[in-house]
């Protein structure tokens, strides 16, 4: 892995208060929309809209992945006026999904480490007072939950590449008591790995993302064995078949891991999922494909509708069919659900939150929170940053706004790359990032 540190790179991270406004200019549109790191800033919005599109091919295809830098010394994330960021933990190998439990712990997978870490912050700060792994000898552990949903959970769920285990608990827990218990076993899981979990607010479901097993089905046979006239009529709308049959889907289980069914299809690589709390609506951030260009295909977010199909692999955001996979399935063309906010391609989102707090100001509550993780399949880096979804009396808007920024040193250097978003107890966002192996706690102490 690449780092660079210098002072030039430092100069780059120093607040400043231009940097710490929030944009007065207009919503960022269409090709506007379209810029990259050096445009991004707290305050600045994009709107986005399916018919802003390019065609593919408009530009070739890059292979341009940041390299990791150094973070400078007492570098932080680029936040709105009146918002501090301060450092939890550092030095971590992968931190990504983290969840909140009940008594306010926070529960990181540190998922190359094959563990789960979990942290008890001091009231009302940054700085643990205990922390300890929860549980080790998994297997690239990534989605955590809590079950059953409420005050007093009695298991912690963890999502690895190929399965789902739980483990007992008990509020206040730092290391797990017994052996992990296998709930669902057999997950396929090379190439997209990370598998989140969630349950329903009533805890009788629990929800599980499997992404592709490829860019865009490039092993699949053109046809499923038996006919494709025979697969359609057996199988949920949209469902891929051979090696990718039961990918790119959201699936449903009872808590005991039986019952298996279909949620949603066509969802390239759903890397997080979360609850709205005011609908108990289940949205998930989407991945979506590689090599049409620089601005082919929009990244999503998307609350996920039962049976819907949202055109993994023959088409993206609605019907738009993709090239590689031209006149193969003509039968789906007008039964493409198309996602709810629109995001910069290639910019990798991976996990959301909604804020349900009281500590942040009023506009945000009922918003989201999605970390994008940055981009590789771009000429100009975007992403590796922090954005807000905006809602407006429950319904998202389109928009998203630039929330935590300051991670790119220069185009193809970064020092974070933003991975898990949760909302503490105390109403604090938490942020993790595997470029520097971080953690971070946001809160708002009013306009300066």
């Amino acid at each position: 892995m690449m780092r660079i540190a210098g002072y030039a790179g430092l100069a780059l991270f120093l607040t400043t208060s231009a940097f710490a406004q929030q944009a007065d200019g207009p919503v960022l549109k269409g090709p506007a929309a379209f810029g990259d790191w050096r445009a991004d800033r707290p305050g600045v919005r994009r709107l986005i809209r399916a018919e802003d599109l390019p065609a593919p091919y408009v530009t070739k295809s890059a292979s341009n992945a940041a390299g990791i830098a150094e973070r400078p010394d007492g570098a932080t994330p680029k936040l709105p006026e009146g918002f501090t960021a301060e450092l939890v933990a550092s030095g971590i190998d992968n931190p990504r999904v983290v969840r909140v439990a009940p008594n306010g712990d926070l529960f990181v997978a540190d998922s190359e480490a094959n563990q789960v870490r979990v942290y008890r912050l001091a009231e009302g700060g940054a700085k643990p007072v205990k922390s300890d792994i929860f549980a080790g000898d998994l297997n690239q552990p990534y989605g955590i939950a809590f079950y059953p949903p409420g005050d007093d959970p009695q298991w912690v769920y963890i999502a690895n590449s190929d399965s789902v285990v739980r483990f007992a608990y008990r509020a206040g827990d730092l290391k797990a008591t017994g052996r992990a218990e296998t709930i669902i076993d057999n997950i396929p899981s090379n190439h997209h790995w990370t598998r989140d979990i969630v349950f329903s607010p009533d805890g009788k479901t629990l929800y599980l993302s499997v992404g592709s097993g490829s860019n865009v089905a490039e092993g699949m046979a053109r046809k499923p064995q038996g006919g494709l006239d025979a697969w359609i009529k057996s199988k949920p709308l949209g469902a891929s078949w051979g090696s990718e049959e039961g990918r790119a889907d959201v699936l449903a289980f009872d808590p005991d891991g039986k019952n298996e069914r279909s949620v949603a299809t066509g969802l390239r690589n759903c890397s997080g999922m979360g609850l709205q709390p005011a609908t108990g609506a289940l949205w998930c951030v989407v991945n979506e494909r590689d090599a049409l260009g620089d601005n082919l295909p929009f990244d999503y977010a998307t609350q996920v509708r039962q049976d819907a199909f949202y055109g993994w692999p023959w088409y993206y955001i609605g019907a738009h069919e993709d090239p590689r996979h031209k006149g193969q399935r003509p039968d789906l063309a007008g039964k493409v659900s198309v996602p709810d906010v629109l995001m910069q391609a290639h910019s990798a989102p991976l996990n959301i939150a909604f804020y349900d707090g009281k500590a942040f100001p009023q506009e945000y509550r009922g918003d989201a929170f999605v970390a994008l993780h940055g981009s590789w399949n771009r000429g100009n880096s975007t992403g590796y940053k922090v954005v807000r979804l905006v809602f407006r009396d429950g319904k998202p808007t389109g928009e998203y706004e630039d929330f935590m920024t300051g991670f790119v040193v220069a185009n193809g250097e970064v020092w974070g790359r933003p991975v898990g978003v949760a909302v503490a107890r105390d109403g604090a966002l938490i942020v993790t990032e595997d470029g520097s192996g971080t953690i971070w706690r946001v809160t708002y102490n009013g306009r300066s």
